[in-house]
């Protein structure tokens, strides 16, 4: 039987699983998905993720690289896997490529996204996808100013937890926006607000002024890769700035550094969202 090789396209809620990559006994993404493979085609498949998500961050977009030994085309595939998986993934696209498809290698952006809820009385139903910051509003004009400093290439040491070697920490930030918002969260969870939506040419009030209705900041980050914990650094620093612990320079100072003590704390997982991964052609 012929291996054929498939790109998919994965969404899940984080919130119950040990993180995308397999890990012997414990719940992961990566192991339900290739348990619902080889279910449905009998083979043990061999799979990659473009992003290794942290356990109880979430995913619209995960792009997975799978070979297979298989008959199935795409289509029937996409409706097997979706009819197998639990209810907290579902497999967005599947498409056939080429054999030499790579998930990491053919990668050329990926985008995040990262919820807070800065209202006094917490959100109930959204508790488990954004950080609740209960010490006041942020001052989302400060974060605004304080971002500016990140985009581009840099080094990018200081915003890199320990744990996770790379031959460099220089990446490009092409995008790092923080918005106010009055959306409802099923509008900010949705797959389809990317760039044109959030940060340039949005279509929403983006004023910094809090009032009903208006407690969600968005954070988004666009690179060509990132860093351990990279985003959920960035967004634990511009909270910093903020809150008013810091002026919106500071952030320069700590890109400098390239000294993780110097950036502000890691923001917790489940506000994190994967977005989308960009390939190159």
């Amino acid at each position: 039987m012929t291996v054929r090789t498939f790109k998919l396209t994965v969404a899940y809620d984080g919130t119950e699983f040990f993180g995308w990559q397999r890990q012997g006994s414990r719940r992961t993404v990566q192991a339900e998905l290739e348990s619902a493979i080889e279910q449905a085609t009998g083979h043990r498949p061999r799979t990659l993720a473009s992003s290794r998500t942290d356990a109880g961050v979430h995913a619209l977009g995960q792009c997975v690289g799978v070979r297979v030994a298989t008959r199935l085309n795409a289509e029937v595939l996409l409706r097997a896997l979706n009819a197998i998986l639990p209810q907290d993934i579902a497999v967005r696209e599947v498409v056939e490529t080429g054999a030499d498809f790579h998930p990491l290698r053919n990668v050329s952006s990926k985008l995040y996204r990262y919820l807070i809820f800065d209202g006094s009385v917490r959100e109930v139903f959204a508790r488990r996808y954004c950080w609740h910051f209960r010490q006041g509003p942020l001052d989302v004009e400060a974060m605004q100013e304080a971002a500016k400093s990140l985009v581009g290439t840099h080094d990018f040491r200081s915003f890199s937890t320990s744990g996770s070697p790379r031959k460099s920490t220089i990446r490009t930030v092409s995008q790092l926006s923080v918005c106010r918002v009055g959306l409802a969260p099923p509008a900010v969870f949705g797959p389809t607000t990317n760039r044109a939506t959030f940060g340039p040419g949005a279509k929403f009030d983006e004023s910094s002024n809090v009032g009903p209705g208006r407690d969600w900041i968005v954070f988004e980050a666009a690179a060509d890769g990132f860093l351990y914990n990279m985003v959920r650094n960035l967004v634990g620093t511009l909270v910093e700035v903020g809150r008013g612990v810091h002026p919106p320079t500071w952030t320069s100072d700590v890109l400098d550094a390239r000294d993780r003590r110097r950036a502000g704390p890691t923001a917790p997982p489940q506000g994190l969202f994967l977005v989308n991964v960009r390939l190159s052609q």
